[in-house]
Formats: C-alpha cells, sequence, structure tokens
C-alpha cells in the first residue's frame, strides 16, 4: 500500500511539472533603422535607435547610427521612399577611410551638421531600461544631398 502511494506522487508530480509551460521572455528585437520618408529637399526621417548610459547619449548614438547608415549600408526597410543605395558605395568605405570617419563621427563631430531630431515629445520614443543604461528610438532627419556634397568636397566621392 505505501509502495502504491509512493508511486502515485512519483506519477503526479511528474505529470504537474512536466506538463507545465515554461516561458521563455526573448530579449531579441530587430533595430533595424527604418525610412519613415523623404522631404522635398531630399533629406530623409529616418526612424533611429541608439544605445547609451542615460538619454542624451542614446539620442547621440541613434543620430550617429541614422547618419553612418546612410552614408555606408543605405535604408532598406519601412517606407519604400527613401534612397536605398549608400551614400558611399565603395567597398570597405568605412576601414578605407577609417582617419576621416573617426573625426567625423567623434563625439560632437561634423556628423552633426547633417542630422536633427524631428519629434521631441516625449511620448515619441520607445525606450528600453536595462541595467547599464537604455535603448531608445528616436526620429531624425538626415540632410542626405549636403552629405554627399560634403563627401564630394573632401574628395571620397567622385561625381
Amino acid at each position: 500500500m505505501k509502495k502504491r502511494i509512493y508511486y502515485l506522487m512519483i506519477v503526479v508530480a511528474c505529470i504537474t511539472t512536466g506538463c507545465s509551460r515554461k516561458t521563455v521572455a526573448s530579449a531579441y528585437q530587430d533595430y533595424k533603422i527604418q525610412c519613415l520618408g523623404v522631404e522635398h529637399d531630399g533629406s530623409q526621417t529616418l526612424l533611429s535607435w541608439g544605445e547609451g548610459r542615460n538619454r542624451a547619449d542614446a539620442v547621440e548614438q541613434a543620430k550617429k547610427n541614422a547618419v553612418r547608415e546612410v552614408i555606408f549600408n543605405g535604408i532598406h526597410d519601412g517606407n519604400s521612399s527613401c534612397d536605398q543605395r549608400p551614400v558611399l558605395n565603395i567597398p570597405n568605405a568605412e576601414e578605407r577611410y577609417r582617419e576621416y570617419f573617426q573625426r567625423f563621427f567623434a563625439d560632437g563631430g561634423e556628423y552633426q551638421k547633417y542630422v536633427s531630431t524631428v519629434d521631441e515629445r516625449s511620448g515619441s520614443r520607445n525606450v528600453e531600461k536595462y541595467q547599464y543604461g537604455r535603448k531608445m528610438s528616436v526620429t531624425v532627419r538626415v540632410l542626405r544631398s549636403e552629405l554627399r556634397e560634403r563627401l564630394q568636397n573632401d574628395n571620397l566621392l567622385h561625381k
């Protein structure tokens, strides 16, 4: 009789623990830069993501990411009205002109002349806080034609 109760308890324990659903929280999310539209002056409005210790760092990183994406990769997600071709369509351009782009993308660098935030309302940003900082989305406008002109004047892009 004791053996039966023992076996019955084992079976019940196996059924209740073996059939329980395991919930797994996935931390992966796709943070690609998306095109929201193109203005009449040729500038592109983008939804960009940035990471930083605080809000200001995350916003600046999002701006750098947007300019970097326009220069080297082109915008492929979101609205199809954005020019999908990169401004600098040279293989390994970032490596080839490493010193130039290190200065260009430095904190307070020249990249700031070609990007601005568009939507400053408090609820317009997606913010994810984590242990060491935050990741947030920012709506920015990248001046693509002025950026192209700058690269041509600096002899990185040939007419």
